[in-house]
């Protein structure tokens, strides 16, 4: 008997009337694909995000970036390292206020976006063309109103 066969036979108790439960199978399905997709540009999940948020917002700050990624200063720092070693990110300091460090997505920081982009937009199909158009709507304002109030 497989692994994954024996897991069907248990008894689930009270976790399919979860919502919880059904979130965190959701998140792990959509977490391998994504990282399945992204593998051969090495990002993160958040990494991606930072890129994605720093190629929107020019100039924006680390600290606005790990405010709007529910991330502490601190791990956006290092994560902020890791990308600029990476040569896909560069901090300066701003000209309006010196204490405000403002990012940049680098030459090769928009061709790593713009490539990621498009492994984002295949693995994003991959899952919302299981839903109709009113499904994915009422998924998404369901999810939004789940992670407004926490």
């Amino acid at each position: 008997v497989t692994p994954a066969a024996e897991a069907s036979t248990l008894d689930l108790a009270g976790l399919p009337d979860l919502l919880g439960f059904h979130l965190r199978l959701a998140h792990v399905a959509i977490y391998r694909d994504f990282m399945t997709a992204l593998s051969d540009l090495d990002l993160t999940q958040k990494q991606c995000a930072t890129l994605q948020l720093v190629g929107a917002n020019p100039g924006v700050s680390q600290v606005d970036i790990a405010a709007t990624l529910g991330t502490d200063r601190a791990t956006m720092m290092a994560m902020v390292d890791r990308l600029e070693e990476r040569g896909l990110v560069v901090r300066s300091r701003s000209l309006v206020d010196r204490r405000r460090r403002e990012l940049h997505l680098t030459p090769e920081g928009q061709i790593v976006l713009r490539k990621a982009e498009t492994a984002i937009q295949r693995h994003e199909a991959r899952f919302t063309s299981r839903l109709t158009k009113s499904q994915l709507e009422n998924l998404i304002t369901a999810l939004r109103t789940i992670h407004r109030q926490a």
